[in-house]
């Protein structure tokens, strides 16, 4: 397989030359979605070769049996995942009875192209089959941002040397599984199949869930441009609906099939209606056409990128690495849903079944709120808020009692439905993870009223869970906290984990703090909380007692904070010497290996370091770094983005830029190997904040305000970046020479640039 065959563009990315041992790749970096719906960019047509089918529809899951060779009590019964649904893209396409399929043909011309600032994906290439006729095709795909329960397919056919028939069977496949199924189980029931002139519906559920789906299609023709009407064939089967359309071709001729797909569920319709509400879907976009679909979607994207783009000039792979970052954010979560959240593979693949992970917290809420409207970032905290319950849930399974709350490392509905022990029972620190972004929220858009309309129940519950969670060590005579995984996944069951220990101190302390302000400013609130959750001063004083006197393992020889006790048991040895070969480590060696070894998968220590950055002083993120970052193997798509932050903060541009490339080019350039399983979703949120907060330096200063401190990578002419700052847009331009700020608002803005005050008014430009 070759890594580097995507070609650099600034706003495309483009494959050319067919290579089957690409292909389950490409059908991750090209997939296609609106935040509503995904399609991993499969061929339309038949393939042999290995391929990975993906159709998903957003927040739509089955709880597949938690596979594990023996049970521990407060196990997960299942592990959710995002259904792989009906296959709605499919088409046949057969020449004179040959089926068209690019492993059993010769190919040649073969271009596929997904198009960022537009939001359609094509395709073309020659094709000489078996038999010796040979087709030019031509297809264009897209997935409605303004119609979001449709997509739509255009697919030519030329005859190149021949003349004959050419057959087109359009259909619908509900007998669909998913690769990564526990026990092989299927997880849909086919109800009904509705058959229609040109269009036609599958009706469906999910076992278990129950969850109601109706994919629908409908299909129109030309030749040589021309609408011309095809006699149907019907083929029903069990669990799918074909069409077949034949037509005589002669040399020269081009034939052309529009198919567009609908999906509607029950979590938005009565289940009674969802039929005729696809039916009238993909009735009323083939009205419109597939030109005047294009056209919105030109006009939906422009919006979205007016917002959101990042242009950077001088540097294309760094400009196409940001954009598709970008643009598979917004195809992921458009924020108009508060039932729907952020998996770490979107809509491009099956791992991690498609669940919600602390990422969304520590990572995308960010990008959220500085390229979308508040309460796009405010769904995303409710989502956490409605599943409260679930999370105290969660906790009494574990033994925590009093209204504890311990939110699941992975979720569709609240409950817990990771099945790795080390990460299930110990990856704690994601309960942290949740009160950092109710106050990152809060500090970026000074709605304090959420704390105390809804987070302030969240924050309580987190807070008694760490105060139950630690335990007094006589030895140490302080709190400590034992038995967890860090971020870093390299070290399991161990004691003391900086990260999370600082985390638990800092979630009790701002607990405190927002109840004393919600007492003050919000009394009716705090008295609606107070009885709600049974909280009393007592118990905060004990609370308190944990945080002021929890433990940090620390080094008086190398003046750092550790990752846990025992760390420097460890033999430290950088990354810079393991063997090429070696890497990743989490391919080529056992667990045992890398378990004893001082190798850290992703930002730890840095990682607390970075969200406290205000607390530290330069010379202590300095030291911390330069012990920590060589012995980071970042085979964690969540970790470069971290460390690039931090390198620009303390003026280590050349490796800002070095690790700035290597997430915004992850899965482009397919870093770890893994790309073909799906797109890192998560950490492309990651990759905005390297340039916003990284080289840009943006910051929320402590009085509100906004700070900024900007540097440039050496191999760039200039970048520029929008952001969204309490319903005014400033727009940021940094030269090798000079920085620019514009602000398209009503009220002045006041901000810091390298620590001097500057004032900005509405429509005006200020250059530094």
């Amino acid at each position: 397989m070759n890594k580097n065959y995507i070609i650099p563009n600034e706003w495309s990315i483009i494959e050319e030359g067919f290579d089957g041992e690409n292909t389950k790749a490409s059908e991750s970096l090209f997939s296609i979605g609106n935040g509503a719906m995904g399609q991993r960019a499969n061929f339309e047509e038949d393939y042999s070769g290995e391929t990975l089918q993906g159709s998903y529809i957003g927040g739509i899951y089955y709880p597949d049996k938690t596979r594990v060779g023996w049970w521990k009590n407060g196990y997960p019964e299942y592990f959710a995942k995002v259904l792989n649904a009906p296959n709605w893209i499919g088409i046949h396409i057969r020449v004179n009875n040959t089926n068209l399929d690019l492993n059993m043909c010769q190919v040649s011309n073969f271009r596929r192209e997904l198009n960022m600032k537009e939001g359609w994906l094509s395709r073309s290439f020659n094709a000489k089959l078996q038999t010796g006729e040979e087709v030019e095709v031509n297809t264009k795909r897209l997935i409605s941002v303004e119609y979001n329960e449709v997509g739509a397919i255009e697919y030519s056919v030329k005859a190149i040397n021949f003349s004959g028939e050419l057959t087109f069977s359009p259909y619908i496949d509900a007998g669909i599984v998913n690769e990564d199924a526990n026990y092989d189980e299927f997880f849909w029931e086919t109800l009904q199949i509705v058959e229609g002139k040109n269009k036609g519906c599958i009706y469906s559920k999910t076992l278990k869930t129950e969850f109601h789906v109706a994919t629908a299609m409908n299909v129109s023709f030309l030749l040589n441009k021309k609408n011309i009407d095809l006699k149907q064939e019907v083929v029903k089967k069990e669990k799918s609906l074909t069409y077949n359309y034949n037509l005589q071709i002669n040399e020269g001729d081009t034939a052309t099939i529009y198919k567009y797909g609908s999906y509607v569920s029950s979590l938005n319709y009565n289940k009674h209606e969802l039929i005729e509400a696809a039916l009238n879907n993909v009735q009323v976009t083939s009205k419109l056409g597939f030109a005047q679909l294009i056209t919105l979607q030109k006009k939906s994207w422009e919006l979205i990128w007016h917002a959101s783009d990042i242009k950077i000039e001088g540097d294309v792979k760094a400009q196409q690495g940001i954009r598709f970052n970008i643009f598979q954010l917004n195809q992921t979560y458009m924020g108009t849903d508060a039932r729907l959240n952020i998996g770490p593979k979107g809509f491009t693949g099956e791992k991690y079944g498609g669940s919600t992970y602390w990422d969304t917290e520590a990572y995308c809420i960010p990008f959220y709120m500085g390229t979308k409207s508040s309460h796009v970032a405010k769904n995303l905290l409710l989502y956490r808020y409605n599943q409260l319950d679930k999370a105290i849930e969660n906790a009494q399974k574990l033994g925590f009692k009093n209204g504890a709350a311990l939110y699941p490392m992975v979720t569709m509905n609240g409950e817990e439905c990771h099945n790795e022990w080390e990460i299930t029972f110990e990856e704690i620190h994601r309960n942290g993870a949740m009160v950092y972004g109710i106050y990152n929220y809060v500090n970026y858009t000074q709605d304090f009223e959420y704390i105390a309309k809804f987070g302030l129940e969240v924050i309580i519950a987190i807070a008694r869970f760490w105060h139950q969670r630690a335990n007094f060590s006589a030895d140490k005579n302080k709190y400590v906290i034992l038995g967890v995984t860090g971020p870093n996944e390299y070290e399991n069951n161990i004691n003391n984990n900086y990260y999370t220990n600082y985390l638990a101190k800092w979630c009790i302390e701002y607990a405190v703090e927002c109840l004393n302000k919600v007492n003050l400013e919000y009394p009716e609130d705090f008295k609606r909380i107070q009885e709600k959750t049974n909280l009393n001063g007592d118990e905060t004083f004990n609370w308190l007692k944990v945080a002021e006197n929890m433990y940090f393992p620390f080094s008086e020889k190398y003046n750092v904070y550790l990752q846990q006790d025992g760390f420097l048991d460890k033999e430290l040895i950088p990354v810079s010497d393991l063997p090429k070969e070696e890497r990743p480590i989490n391919q080529k060696w056992s667990w045992d290996r890398i378990l004893r070894s001082c190798y850290i998968k992703q930002a730890d220590v840095l990682q607390g370091i970075y969200l406290f950055e205000h607390k530290f002083s330069r010379e202590e993120i300095e030291r911390h770094f330069d012990f920590y970052e060589p012995l980071t193997v970042h085979e964690s798509s969540l970790s470069p983005c971290v460390h690039s932050i931090l390198a620009a903060s303390i003026d280590r541009m050349p490796k800002a830029y070095e690790q700035y490339l290597r997430t915004a080019r992850l899965d482009l350039d397919d870093y770890n190997h893994e790309v073909d399983e799906g797109c890192h979703i998560t950490s492309m949120a990651g990759t905005w904040m390297s340039i916003v907060q990284g080289f840009g330096g943006m910051r929320v200063c402590e009085n509100g305000n906004l700070s900024f401190n900007p540097q440039i990578p050496k191999e760039w002419d200039s970048y520029s970046f929008t952001i969204n700052f309490r319903n005014q847009i400033l727009k940021i331009i940094v030269k090798q020479t000079e920085i620019l700020f514009e602000l398209d608002g009503s009220e002045d803005l006041e901000i810091r640039v390298k620590n001097k005050l500057v004032s900005i008014s509405p429509n005006s430009l200020v250059k530094l």
